[in-house]
């Protein structure tokens, strides 16, 4: 069998496996976000088309976990088919090396670093800004749409807001009366003319602004006061999913070139370096595919030897011991106690030498001891139990 037939062999068995899971993996993740997007097509009435739109938004944000993830269980479950059915074996007899076969798996890595690289340096920065941007303008629009003439309406936190006619053509409310009670010291009754609503998608403001009317207040000194305007504006509450983010652009949402001349712009340190986390976190992310085949593959082959479960639960534990000791860099580093530089990579580092490790001893055919240990301690209960019964 020539090598490049077996080459595709390989490729073919990681991908089905890979394919698999990236479907499986960011559907789970996706039903994370179901209710929330549900609530806006029950309770908001959003159409179903701009709710698919944000699931589109939601993906490179889940694909930064589930592409390396994918790609580890789909080397995982690949070589260790080969290791259960004997291929494994059969091609080391007719003289091809563990190093042979992971050649190709090798360029399969690059190019999946190449698509991490791609998604976290520059889809997912867009994504999360687009669905900023699609959230903020489905509730701008949704504040004039749920405003019923007639109806005392609540929905604002703070506000209450009564119209006594509507003009949905132009989005005009006459006869406005609102109770004002988002300073509770001093609570207002407003009452104009006229009154819209005006959305500022780039500053994600929403603004009531009122004409011809009168505010009604008694402050704590038990003066009643009238203010007549021509003018007037109210900003509106208009959910805790864009509150809770800042006004101005998130590190997350900022592109590869605004994130640069921000980090040479910022004279904070704290943020600079919130900024250099940032930077280098995406820089590192991409290398995971490349670092987790080193681990893989090791784990595929000798899985079998202690059950068929073990190595797959192992390499979910090992996926998950990556990412936390990244997080943990990532919070060391926005501290500022290590440079970002230098804390970030390890991980990478890391489970570079120690994947590099497991793939030579694997390729010198020493089996992995951390694979044995379950077994190992299980064998050692059942003889004590078996001792204590006689």
């Amino acid at each position: 069998m020539s090598s490049l037939r077996i080459h595709r062999y390989i490729l073919k068995e990681i991908a089905t496996p890979t394919a698999l899971s990236l479907l499986i993996f960011t559907f789970v993740l996706l039903m994370g976000k179901l209710p929330k997007l549900a609530e806006l097509i029950i309770n908001k009435g959003v159409p179903a088309g701009e709710i698919l739109q944000l699931f589109s938004y939601l993906l490179p944000t889940f694909f930064v976990i589930t592409v390396p993830l994918s790609f580890l269980l789909g080397i995982l479950l690949a070589f260790g088919r080969l290791s259960a059915d004997s291929e494994f074996i059969a091609l080391k007899a007719s003289g091809i090396s563990l190093y042979t076969l992971v050649k190709s798996v090798f360029v399969l890595a690059i190019l999946f670093s190449l698509l991490t690289a791609f998604i976290t340096i520059k889809l997912e920065p867009s994504s999360k800004r687009a669905f900023r941007n699609k959230l903020f303008k489905i509730a701008a629009s949704n504040a004039s749409v749920n405003v019923k003439p007639g109806i005392f309406n609540d929905e604002f936190k703070g506000i209450v807001l009564y119209t006594r006619g509507m003009d949905e053509q132009r989005g005009i409310m006459n006869d406005v009366f609102i109770s004002d009670e988002r300073e509770s010291e001093t609570p207002a009754i407003i009452t104009a003319k006229q009154g819209r609503f005006i959305s500022d998608p780039h500053k994600y403001s929403l603004t009531l602004r009122l004409t011809d009317g009168t505010i009604h207040r008694r402050p704590e000194s038990k003066t009643y006061q009238t203010v007549n305007f021509s003018n007037y504006n109210i900003n509106i509450n208009i959910g805790n999913q864009l509150n809770s983010q800042r006004r101005s652009f998130s590190k997350s949402e900022l592109s590869w070139s605004e994130l640069n001349q921000s980090i040479q712009k910022t004279k904070k340190k704290n943020r600079r370096q919130q900024l250099l986390t940032e930077k280098y976190e995406r820089i590192v992310i991409a290398f995971a595919p490349l670092v987790l085949v080193l681990v893989g593959v090791p784990l595929g082959l000798q899985s079998q030897r202690s059950g068929k479960g073990a190595g797959f639960s192992l390499a979910l534990l090992v996926f998950l011991v990556y990412y936390v000791l990244l997080s943990l860099a990532g919070d060391i580093s926005d501290n500022g106690l290590v440079p970002a530089a230098i804390i970030l990579w390890l991980p990478n580092v890391c489970f570079f030498i120690g994947g590099a490790w497991f793939l030579h001893n694997t390729a010198l055919e020493k089996p992995l001891k951390i694979l044995s240990l379950p077994r190992n301690v299980f064998k050692k209960r059942t003889s004590d139990d078996t001792g204590g019964d006689q």
